[in-house]
This record gives C-alpha cells, structure tokens and sequence, in this order.
C-alpha cells in the first residue's frame, strides 16, 4: 500500500432546516393559533485521532465530505430533526490546515481527540417563535443557515522521538530494525526505503519511537532524490541519528560527508537543524582491527568536542545495545 502523507479534502457541514408556518387547526378550534415548529440544525463535519490508521491512503479517492442537511420543522411545533455529524478519522501526527485561509485549524497528537472543523448551519425559527401579545398570528419564519464549507489541506508529520537521516545505503534501516520492533525493507541498494517507517524500543518501563526515513542526497532540499518529501517527518523529533557508512570515510573526507547531510538540513528547515544529533559510525563489522583503531583516532580527531558520536555495527548489534540506553537516557532527562 502506498504511503501518503498529505491529501487535499472539501468539507461541507449541512444546512440548518427552515421553520414552519403554521396553525392549530382543530375540531370547534377554527381559528387556532400558530404552531409551526424550529427547523434542525446541520450536521457537523469533525476530524477525529485513530491509532490504527498510519497514512492517509483513505483520502486519495474520497476528497468530499457531506454532513446531513437538518429537516424542516413541521406542524404541531414538532422541530426538524438535527442533521447527523461526519467523522473523517486520520492517523496521529495529523495537520489540518484551511488552504482558503492558509491557517492551522489543529494538530492531532492525541490518542482519541476531536476537532470540530466544519460547523452545521443554525435552525430556522418557526412561527410559533414570534407569537406576543400584539401579534396572536405571526406569518414570520426564519430560514436555517448555510453550513460551512471549506477546503482543507490534511498533512501528516509522524510522532517520533528519534529521527535517523543519512546517505543512501549508510545503515538506516538496518540500525532502525537491529533497536526496534520495525521492520523496514533493508536490501543493498541506494533506495531501498521509499517511505517512513517507526519503531518502537522498549527498555523496562520506557520506551521510544524511532522513525526511519529515506536516504538524503546531496540537493534534496531542491528536490533531488526522495529525501526532502520525507525531511518534515523529522521535526517532532528530540533527536537525531546521522548514520555514516564509516567504510565511505578517511582523513579527508569525514567533513564533507558530515557537511552534506547538515547543509540539506539547514536549507530545508533552521529549525530542522537546530535538534541534536549523535554522529553513529556504521558498519564497523567490516573492517579490521587495525583499521577500526587507525580510523578511530583520526574520527576523533576531526570530531567537536561537544558532538556524541558512536561506532557501531546494526547488523551484528555491535554497540547498539549501548546506543539504546544512551538515547533513554538523554530523551527522560530533558
């Protein structure tokens, strides 16, 4: 099934029903007086949370949204019945934006809530409403209101306390399957993830959701490669793991792999670029003692003194059982 992540909706709530004109008319009560009754309110569009859904593929077809129309009001000051209420479930991490407007109407980050985003249009009034002393036969109503109608940009940003970002082929799933119950596509190509994928990872009582996103290349965020249609997915993040091939690297070139992930970064969102990042070395597995201390050492190096960095192996769980711990915690201590 495709991922989708954002989808372009029309919401209409429905119509407020007229009121009614109208008279008793009765045995020996000829003359009666009014008694037309309110017209039903329109029903109400709202958008509501469901933990089950994790893209909004149900929206790809189905772009319109018609809440019920309220019923007239009739005779015997019977109200119009009250038009019934649309739910459009959408998954966690959901926005809701009003394109007419370009303003945020809501943010669903919570289990079972519920935004009201299309309001019906108030009932008519019927003539009973105007009777007074100076009027004992109204022929005045109201009709209902017009239900709102809007069109309404849904745009998913998944939940996620770890984000990883990287070079194709660097590790990402692997690392993302080897610390959770995730279990992404992993082959040995560029690529080989086409959409996000989350995991969560339990250690006793806590826990944390990692996200695994596409491979960056070098001018994703001008639109190269699939890299920049999945960056947003990152900003709930509170972390961020830049997983290095550490086999692409040597003395000369360890900044300039850094540079490219950190410049697509910054060029798509400051913000973005502003969470903390833990540099992870992956796939030490591959390489030999000696190589592993020679390249330890220039690494070190080259790296801040205030920037984590680990050196890894996902696939043989090689330092990732620490990295896990590590993640806990920094993420239940700020």
């Amino acid at each position: 099934m495709k991922f989708v992540d954002s989808a372009i909706i029309h919401v209409s709530a429905g119509n407020g029903g007229h009121g009614c004109i109208s008279f008793r008319r009765e045995k020996f009560i000829p003359k009666g007086g009014p008694d037309g009754g309110d017209g039903g309110d329109g029903g109400n569009i709202w958008i509501i949370s469901d933990l089950n859904m994790n893209s909004l593929t149900d929206y790809r077809i189905k772009k319109t949204f018609y809440a019920e129309n309220g019923k007239n009001g009739s005779n015997s000051n019977s109200s119009g019945k009250k038009g019934k209420d649309i739910f459009i479930r959408v998954p966690l991490g959901t926005r809701i934006l009003n394109i007419n407007t370009n303003t945020i109407i809501a943010d669903i980050q919570k289990k079972n809530q519920k935004v009201l985003i299309a309001k019906g249009g108030w009932h008519g009034l019927g003539n009973s409403r105007f009777k007074s002393s100076t009027n004992q036969t109204p022929r005045k109503k109201t009709e209902g209101s017009r239900g709102e109608y809007k069109i309404i940009l849904l745009e998913l940003i998944l939940i996620a306390d770890i984000g990883t970002l990287g070079l194709p082929n660097s590790g990402k799933s692997t690392l993302t399957s080897a610390l959770s119950n995730a279990k992404p596509k992993i082959d040995y190509y560029p690529f080989s993830t086409l959409y996000p994928v989350l995991g969560t990872v339990k250690i006793k009582k806590k826990k944390f959701i990692i996200a695994d996103i596409p491979g960056i290349i070098k001018g994703a965020s001008s639109g190269i490669g699939l890299g920049i249609k999945f960056l947003k997915h990152l900003s709930r993040c509170r972390l961020l793991l830049h997983i290095i091939d550490v086999t692409t690297i040597n003395k000369k070139n360890i900044n300039k792999v850094k540079f490219i992930i950190l410049k697509e970064l910054k060029n798509f969102n400051e913000s973005l670029f502003k969470i903390p990042r833990w540099l992870i070395f992956n796939k030490i597995d591959i390489l030999t003692k000696k190589k592993i201390i020679k390249i330890t050492k220039y690494i070190t190096k080259k790296i801040q003194n205030n920037q984590k960095y680990y050196f890894i192996s996902a696939k043989n769980n090689i330092g990732t059982k620490q990295l896990s711990k590590d993640i806990i915690q920094h993420l239940y201590k700020t």
